[in-house]
């Protein structure tokens, strides 16, 4: 672990150009934040943030023109610039303070030294700074002791957590995320003013904050911050809906099992086979339900009937407050509402045609269902989790032979809309859905394969009687 006042080795070809922009321009430069906490870590991100003793606007755009970069996209009213690098981004940023006036609750934002810069930054962690131009190329500064937290693994704040948070709740938001991310602890007065300060979340935008609960599910173990959120009340006001989960009713002597504890743990379960971050979503949302759906029945115990299909039709809702892109949302609604399907499906009498009804629904999300349900086991006992990971194997076994047999994978209809109406002599109608889903019916059930002619020669054998009774309706 690297210390204040020591060297750090640098092999981003892009930083010592970037220094040599600096030394040509006579304007002095470091590489901040995230990139350096990430480097005396010992990996390296795409993303680099740039500190610029002077204009981070009119900084970039030397940059630019020295990369024989066109795009620089700028932010006046912040005073940054970016500029696409690759798979990443430079961020470039002028030092700054704010300083308040008598006269105005706006701070004005004013020039300033390194050390203040990295004062108003969020967390000791990511207020370091390493020297691009020439002559200190690679010097640390630590002035806050980011090296020593990282080493100790522990989340501060450079000024009073209060103040820090104050400049900009979504702090509280990383706080945890980060707490998750480097698996470290987070300060005790830094936890304390998260759950007193926890309602200026509000004023936060449903956009940025949803922008850092993905990046919490990106972690490795997500459940730490999960936890957090619950913890200091954070979680009720982002995303109540998992709030709701936590918590065991009992009648008699029968309990149920903490809902938001098993959920945290599937969504670990899940990260540690995929980095699909729509399917770690749907780990953390497919119980969501079961708070509403929850009832004792006498003899049976704790019960959640329905609470896939309520979960699933919950999600609309969930996307449109969270602001999250809609283009996920029928992935996610199908595994919610699928997810406790394939169990069903270990019976040794089950028929071929529930398979394929599952595979139809599933489509090509089937693989990321099955990976879902084996991320659902948390029993502790390990027999009964050995057995449910065998039953799985089972239903994967009969999803392989049927999709060998049938190839109702990425299902497409083998007789178009366009065929039906030839063959039929008729024009667009609703009569063409009901011949399709007559179609789908008898591949699903096995009465005729997946192929064209044979889907043909059925539409000709029941047209007549289909066309009857549309017009008869």
């Amino acid at each position: 672990m690297m210390h204040p006042a020591s060297h750090i080795t640098i092999s981003h070809p892009l930083l010592r150009r970037i220094g040599a922009v600096g030394d040509r321009t006579g304007t002095t430069v470091y590489v901040v934040g995230g990139y350096v906490r990430d480097l005396v870590l010992g990996t390296e991100v795409q993303d680099i943030d740039i500190l610029v003793m002077g204009d981070g606007i009119v900084f970039a755009h030397e940059v630019a023109r020295e990369l024989s970069i066109g795009t620089v996209v700028t932010y006046e009213r912040f005073g940054t610039a970016m500029i696409p690098v690759g798979d990443g981004k430079l961020e470039f940023v002028g030092a700054r303070k704010e300083k308040y006036t008598e006269e105005s609750r706006k701070p004005d934002v004013v020039p300033a030294t390194l050390e203040e810069d990295l004062l108003r930054r969020d967390f000791t962690v990511n207020a370091m700074a390493v020297a691009l131009n020439a002559g200190a190329f690679g010097t640390l500064h630590d002035p806050l002791g980011g090296t020593a937290d990282l080493e100790a693994k522990l989340l501060r704040t450079p000024l009073d957590p209060v103040q820090t948070f104050d400049d900009d709740p979504l702090r509280m938001m990383r706080a945890v995320r980060f707490a998750a991310q480097l698996d470290c602890q987070v300060a005790p007065g830094v936890l304390a003013a998260v759950g007193a300060m926890k309602d200026r979340i509000r004023i936060v935008s449903h956009e940025r904050i949803a922008d850092e609960f993905l990046k919490l599910l990106k972690v490795s173990r997500p459940s730490i911050g999960l936890h957090l959120m619950y913890e200091t009340g954070l979680m009720h006001l982002v995303f109540p809906e998992i709030a709701q989960m936590a918590g065991v009713d009992q009648v008699k002597d029968h309990h149920h099992k903490d809902v938001f504890r098993h959920t945290c743990k599937v969504v670990d379960n899940i990260c540690a086979t995929t980095d699909n971050v729509w399917l770690r979503f749907a780990a953390l949302v497919h119980d969501i339900a079961k708070p509403r759906t929850k009832a004792y029945q006498e003899g049976v115990g704790w019960t959640f009937h329905g609470h896939e299909e309520i979960g699933a039709r919950m999600m609309k809702k969930v996307f449109q407050r969270l602001r999250l892109p809609h283009a996920h949302l029928p992935y996610i609604e199908k595994l919610v509402r699928l997810h406790l399907r394939p169990m069903v499906l270990v019976d040794e009498e089950v028929t071929d045609s529930a398979v394929r009804r599952l595979m139809f629904e599933a489509g090509p999300d089937i693989d990321d269902l099955m990976t879902l349900c084996r991320a659902d086991i948390t029993s502790k006992n390990p027999s009964l989790v050995a057995r449910y990971l065998r039953n799985y194997e089972l239903v994967m076994e009969k999803i392989r032979e049927v999709e060998e047999k049938d190839r109702i994978r990425n299902w497409q209809p083998p007789v178009r809309g366009e065929e039906i109406m030839a063959a039929c002599g008729i024009g667009p109608s609703r009569m063409v859905g009901q011949l399709k889903d007559a179609i789908e019916e008898a591949i699903l059930d096995g009465k005729i394969p997946n192929e064209h002619d044979a889907a043909m020669a059925y539409l000709l054998e029941i047209k007549d009687e289909i066309l009857k009774k549309g017009s008869l309706s």
